[in-house]
């Protein structure tokens, strides 16, 4: 059996069925719109500046051959959404935690079979959904999301570079329509049309007027304070609308089973979390690394935009929840 395959049967066997491998090398193809992007401003605070960083994995492990591109998905059950809410994806078990765990679980496996590897979540400057795509794992919509053929896009993707050589995966069809549901969803319209000769990335949103990205922020603005509605944490709008996550295959992953205050939240709690009740409910929820005062903000925020009453706080733990907390009560 060849490297490939007993990877991807070990792989199977831990519950994961989408996996692609891509030589690791300089994403040439990648330079000129992550230059574009930086030109005209539009970087958020969380991606990495320096472009070469994203476009050369070799400076995360100089003798790495192979990248092995993994989604998890995490859409376990249905939920019924009230009209405050956190977004699907940090309803169970933060994934930062667990999908490293499945990736050191890997990494081991590959180490017995005579490589070495180094594995990376989220925090890091790959450009995770390009590799996905490159590697075949799924195609990007409009909505700018990986999609996969069995889980739609509800999906975190983790990787592992190896120095293993094994050999690459081909790209999927791009199968997103001119439906253009997620386009009209959009309640900030964060989803653009990048000129594609320029854009190798597959990539086309501002994620700077996002609502994933709006409500993480530190400070806000008014205007966004009234898009974020009512939701607590993140976005889910332009992926509940999409044709390719109705139907679909859910998560295996009992990690990711939605907890049950996180399903239906405790806005009362909330709104006065304390450090205690922050770190024996929330610290391995998924929205925890912000910490707690910008869960309460949030909460306050989704109170304001569903007209319902802020509730009266006499003492605050924290000048800056107490700065949104008249900010946001006072909001006309």
């Amino acid at each position: 059996m060849e490297l490939k395959d007993k990877i991807k049967k070990f792989c199977n066997s831990l519950g994961l069925n989408n996996i692609g491998f891509i030589e690791c090398k300089r994403f040439d193809d990648l330079e000129k719109f992550l230059k574009y992007k930086k030109e005209k401003g539009i970087l958020n605070e969380f991606e990495e500046e320096d472009i070469e960083k994203r476009i050369d994995p070799k400076l995360l492990m100089k003798e790495g051959k192979t990248i092995i591109s993994i989604a998890f998905p995490y859409f376990y059950e249905d939920v019924k959404k009230d009209l405050i809410y956190f977004s699907k994806y940090t309803l169970g078990m933060d994934y930062h935690i667990i999908v490293k765990e499945y990736l050191n679980k890997i990494g081991e496996y590959i180490v017995e079979l005579g490589g070495n590897y180094k594995c990376f979540v989220d925090n890091n400057p790959l450009p995770e959904r390009y590799i996905a795509m490159k590697s075949g794992v799924g195609f990007i919509g409009k909505n700018n999301c990986l999609i996969t053929e069995e889980y739609g896009s509800y999906i975190f993707l983790g990787e592992i570079i190896t120095d293993l050589y094994i050999e690459e995966d081909k790209p999927i069809k791009n199968k997103c329509g001119e439906c253009n549901k997620c386009t009209k969803a959009c309640p900030t319209k964060a989803i653009l049309n990048w000129d594609t000769k320029n854009n190798a990335s597959g990539i086309n949103n501002n994620s700077n007027v996002c609502l994933s990205y709006i409500n993480q922020k530190k400070q806000l603005e008014d205007v966004w304070i009234k898009k974020i509605g009512g939701r607590i944490w993140g976005c889910d709008t332009c992926q509940d609308v999409c044709p390719f996550n109705q139907n679909i295959k859910k998560s295996n992953l009992e990690a990711f089973k939605p907890i049950e205050y996180m399903k239906k939240p405790n806005l009362e709690e909330l709104s006065t979390l304390d450090k205690r009740t922050f770190n024996e409910k929330y610290k391995s929820i998924a929205c925890s690394w912000r910490g707690k005062n910008i869960l309460t903000r949030n909460t306050f925020i989704a109170l304001k935009n569903i007209k319902k009453e802020i509730p009266h706080i006499d003492k605050f733990n924290s000048p800056y929840v107490e700065e949104y907390y008249n900010k946001i009560k006072n909001l006309k």
